[in-house]
């Protein structure tokens, strides 16, 4: 038997899934029993077809491939949330099982696409939408589910890590890394989803989804980026004991789940600490295998098509074999998402504040005056610029105590000289 693929998006990714498969077909006829074909293949550009050898299966229009009767499954790897979304609906009321590497389609339809699925009797898999090449959403659908899931924590954008471990490694401003990443071809011309945290909460909401069986949205995700973070903050972290990383984080809690995105000072004691450059890593804690970390690289056309082709050959088997669908929606549950204004944890707060008496005295009595116990206070002056800056480190606080905490200080007269850098401190 054999099983027709119709591939839709011939960019990094659909590249190199034709690469594998090209390289690969008679392996996987020979291990596993699968022969699967490549059909159709349709995008926007005709020369990706033809660089791949393929260009007598090309089309410009991906109905030919949606409505074609003989294909069995459809790869969705354009990304968005207008025409991919047409495209696996369209594909999954046609009768298709579709395979996507969509993030952002999984973290805000999901919901829809599943339920159609199931309707359908149609599988969707979508392993390549989180960790790249890393295996982690069917260890989380298969493996660890005997667990009560409690935290799922991970660096889920090499981006933002290439940029965070060039400027410790080398000094490199914000700017300095964010060029360099892309002239290496490491961040986009608009790095925005990187940079600003998005690409991570579309991610850790499809996480936390599966892990703790309740629909989590990206609008759920409270998201912050990176764009604040300076070398003189990294230093900082660094004395201390610390490193920072924008880390994806989700715990479940007696109350509901926390799910966030935000810049982290990490223990350099901790195992995501060490994780550098582009690599990506997922830190699972279930009640009875305990800690669990998944690692490696998180995007480029080998590893995402390592996992898009995974679960090409895992649908292609159960088509191979007559099995029906077998892990449809988990979402079984409703847990409600906290807001971000309930959480406790310490924070680092940076201030640039004037150089004169009585500014830090004023600062004191604002946190005091909040609840917000500080731990440890440095100061690093400026002559040059009559500017000092503050690096508070609190003890356990409430998100809403450290909020009101900056907003009375940014009301001060003449005392902030720039925005505060704010950095939430785990373990």
């Amino acid at each position: 038997m054999t099983i027709k693929l119709g591939l839709v998006g011939t960019g990094t990714v659909g590249g190199g899934c034709i690469d594998i498969l090209q390289k690969h077909k008679e392996d996987f006829k020979r291990h596993y029993g699968i022969d699967v074909e490549l059909a159709r293949v349709c995008s926007r550009d005709p020369k990706q077809a033809e660089a791949h050898g393929v260009s007598d299966l090309f089309t410009l229009d991906y109905h030919d491939i949606v409505n074609d009767p003989d294909i069995d499954i459809v790869i969705e790897l354009i990304g968005g949330t207008t025409v991919a979304r047409d495209v696996v609906v369209s594909a999954l009321e046609t009768g298709k099982n579709v395979v996507t590497a969509n993030k952002a389609l999984m973290a805000t339809h999901g919901e829809e696409v599943m339920h159609l699925a199931e309707k359908m009797n149609r599988e969707i898999a979508f392993e390549a939408s989180v960790g790249g090449g890393i295996p982690i959403i069917d260890p989380l659908k298969h493996s660890l589910i005997s667990n009560e899931i409690t935290s799922v924590m991970g660096i889920v954008n090499g981006t933002t890590n290439y940029m965070l471990t060039r400027m410790v490694d080398d000094n490199l401003s914000y700017d300095e890394a964010l060029k360099e990443a892309q002239e290496r071809g490491f961040a986009e011309a608009d790095p925005t989803a990187d940079v600003d945290g998005f690409d991570a909460a579309a991610k850790i909401a499809i996480l936390a989804s599966i892990a703790f069986n309740s629909r989590v949205t990206l609008d759920d995700v409270h998201t912050e980026g990176i764009r604040n973070i300076t070398t003189l903050d990294l230093d900082t972290a660094d004395d201390m004991g610390y490193v920072i990383k924008l880390l994806a984080i989700a715990h479940r809690t007696p109350d509901g789940i926390d799910v966030r995105v935000h810049p982290t000072m990490l223990p350099k004691a901790h195992q995501l600490a060490t994780v550098n450059g582009v690599f990506n890593a997922i830190y699972v804690t279930g009640d009875a295998v305990g800690e669990t970390m998944f690692f490696g690289e998180g995007a480029g056309a080998g590893p995402a098509a390592s996992a898009v082709m995974g679960d090409v050959l895992e649908v292609a088997r159960h088509l191979t074999l007559g099995v029906s669908p077998i892990v449809g929606c988990t979402c079984t549950d409703n847990l409600p998402i906290l807001p971000v204004e309930e959480l406790r944890t310490k924070y680092y707060i940076r201030f640039a504040v004037a150089d004169r008496s009585g500014v830090l005295a004023a600062m004191a009595g604002v946190f005091a005056k909040h609840g917000v116990s500080v731990r440890s206070v440095v100061q690093r002056g400026n002559s040059e610029h009559e500017t000092v800056n503050l690096s508070y480190v609190t003890h356990t606080a409430k998100e809403a105590s450290v909020r009101a905490v900056l907003a009375e200080i940014a009301g001060l007269e003449d005392v902030l000289r720039a925005e505060p850098s704010v950095i939430r401190v785990e373990g």
